[in-house]
């Protein structure tokens, strides 16, 4: 099922959407739970094909990040292996993930504008596969993970690029600016997948209908269930936390000259069985 939280003008609210595309209706749920995030922490998902509530259509409302307050965003960097290629510093393949941190507020959610600061031009776009946390774990073994996730969505993991390369070791004030990336449209619940397609699983990304990253999760050096195992040894993982699990080669830095993202660009990220992300960049105001 796909679950979204939405705003109608006068209420945030969640349920989950039915229909074919261009006739769909979102079945609102918020007495089964008060949010997406609490059902899941609920467990209560799997009542909701079962329970009746007032239907809105899709297009008649603003759609929100499924969750709109994770308590942890974590993100892993240079996964997928022609990602690390790209680099072309002679250095090894990691033996161990890259980790670091978004904040919410630095995620714009569907058809929303993700915005360039005033500080920069290099706006870059990374589209990412997202897994959301269905049942609390700490040190999850591999061979658990999947029993781990409520579902999947779509992230544009957007980087203002001069900004990571402030301090040696450090990327996080280039990965937070406000509203440079996005997630969305919702949450796919993991029963549409099973354990082996997260390991098969593509990701593309369109910059203005061109396609700049294409591949399939089989090329991450780190599968989705040892980021679970690996990230739930040093911190307990909860429901509703999200994770960002690597981008494919072809981000707009790698180009030469660098192809950074420009107000009036449309970013499509698409994940197959998922749908697609698309957020149109604007300048953020000063």
């Amino acid at each position: 099922m796909r679950f979204v939280t939405y705003s109608d003008g006068s209420e945030t609210s969640w349920g989950y959407v039915t229909g074919k595309e261009g006739d769909e209706k979102i079945i609102d749920l918020q007495s089964l739970a008060p949010s997406l995030q609490a059902a899941i922490e609920q467990n209560v998902l799997a009542q909701a094909a079962q329970h009746e509530g007032k239907s809105k259509a899709l297009s008649e409302v603003i759609l929100q990040a499924p969750i709109t307050a994770p308590e942890k965003i974590l993100c892993i960097g240079v996964n997928y292996a022609n990602r690390n290629a790209e680099y072309k510093d002679g250095s090894d393949a990691p033996t161990k993930p890259s980790v670091f941190v978004r904040f919410p507020d630095s995620l714009s959610a569907h058809e929303q504008p993700i915005l360039r600061p005033p500080e920069s031009e290099q706006l870059d776009y990374e589209g990412e596969i997202v897994v959301i946390i269905g049942k609390a774990g700490r040190r999850i073994k591999r061979e658990n993970a999947f029993a781990h996730i409520a579902g999947l969505s779509i992230m544009n993991e957007g980087t203002i690029r001069d900004w990571v390369r402030h301090a040696k070791f450090n990327v996080t004030q280039g990965k937070n600016f406000e509203h440079s990336g996005a997630i969305g449209p919702w949450m796919v619940s993991a029963d549409q997948f099973s354990a082996e397609k997260l390991e098969d699983l593509r990701v593309t990304t369109r910059v203005n209908d061109e396609v700049r990253q294409n591949d399939t999760t089989a090329s991450m050096m780190f599968p989705i269930a040892y980021q679970i195992e690996y990230l739930s040894t040093f911190c307990t993982l909860k429901p509703g936390d999200v994770i960002a699990t690597g981008t494919p080669n072809g981000a707009g830095a790698r180009f030469d000259p660098p192809r950074y993202l420009k107000p009036g660009d449309v970013v499509e990220v698409e994940v197959e069985g998922v749908g697609t992300l698309r957020n149109t960049v604007a300048d953020e105001d000063n």
